[in-house]
């Protein structure tokens, strides 16, 4: 039997929809639309712009992954104004079923889901990653994101987390010296002001105390000419950043006792090309005692265009198979 979803994922920065097929082979996905989530007010606006951009019958089926807690009545987004009461949100889509999950919970059934092709390997020992036991799912984008997926021999659970937001914990000097900047604009200091894609502007400016450059304020900027070397200070930057990265991805595996970890995000992604020629295997394992563990643990990067979009469709796959699906 097919069940077709509008499946959406929203970050702070952009709000991706698109019309999910759900059937016994999986999850496919079709017609990705992305809107920027600050040209809309709030979700219904763009659940409404997206559906101007189809044709056929209004689909009655919603499975959406958004960037903050969703345990409470009211949802407010961690890095957008958006805002929306849980209980009322069915209603104002026009659904008759709703899943609604954090979306690195949803990131966590795209892991339990996705083939082998959506991962490359990291580091670690290059194997694949458990078939049961437990995988740890950590990554940044405009925030910071923490998932946790167990596997079992009668399928797998999710687990939510809000690990990105815990105290960012230097491990040399130079970090000491950026948490120190840091905590005199924000007072306390979560590793998210670091290990996400606007913490590159702190990183870059942290260098210029011991580096010649001159100061850029846009983090998109320091990303794109870091990543093609045009600017020898945002290169170095990511450098940085690839290190830190790996100091809080072996902090989560410890945390949770992981027997894999995978890396998502979008920043994330954009790493690709650096991450396995970085500080961040080194930084991942440097857990003194505990370092030879964490050297058994494989890492991936999940590769698949759109794994928060094929994530929150198998969620509701999960959630709904009990009645018909």
């Amino acid at each position: 039997m097919t069940t077709r979803v509008i499946a959406v994922d929203v970050g702070g920065t952009h709000a991706r929809f698109c019309e999910a097929e759900i059937n016994d082979g999986g999850v496919l996905l079709h017609d990705v639309v992305t809107l920027p989530t600050a040209a809309y007010p709030g979700l219904t606006d763009a659940w409404e712009a997206f559906q101007a951009t189809r044709s056929g019958p209004r689909i009655r089926h919603a499975a959406i992954a958004v960037a903050c807690p969703v345990d409470g009545a009211t949802i407010k987004l961690t890095n957008s104004a958006w805002t929306f009461r849980a209980d009322r949100l069915a209603r104002d889509l026009g659904v008759e079923q709703l899943t609604l999950v954090n979306d690195f919970a949803a990131l966590g059934h795209a892991v339990a889901c996705a083939g082998p092709d959506a991962f490359v390997h990291l580091c670690g020992p290059a194997k694949s990653l458990p078939a049961t036991g437990t995988i740890a799912i950590c990554g940044p984008g405009t925030g910071l994101g923490v998932g946790v997926l167990h596997r079992h021999p009668l399928g797998y659970e999710i687990r939510n987390s809000e690990g990105g937001h815990q105290d960012f914990a230097p491990v040399d000097p130079f970090e000491d010296r950026l948490l120190a900047r840091l905590r005199t604009l924000h007072g306390r200091v979560s590793v998210e002001r670091v290990v996400s894609g606007p913490g590159i502007v702190a990183i870059r400016e942290a260098l210029l105390e011991t580096h010649s450059g001159s100061t850029d304020g846009d983090d998109r900027r320091i990303w794109q000419n870091g990543l093609t070397g045009e600017d020898s200070l945002s290169q170095a930057a990511i450098e940085r950043f690839c290190a830190a990265l790996g100091t809080f991805a072996g902090n989560v595996a410890l945390d949770h006792c992981a027997h894999g970890v995978v890396i998502a995000g979008g920043v994330g992604q954009r790493l690709r090309p650096v991450l396995s020629q970085s500080d961040f295997a080194a930084r991942f394992a440097n857990k003194g005692r505990f370092g030879p563990i964490l050297q058994d643990v494989p890492v991936k990067l999940i590769v698949h265009e759109y794994p928060g979009l094929l994530g929150v469709a198998a969620a509701f796959a999960k959630e709904h198979r009990g009645n018909g699906f």
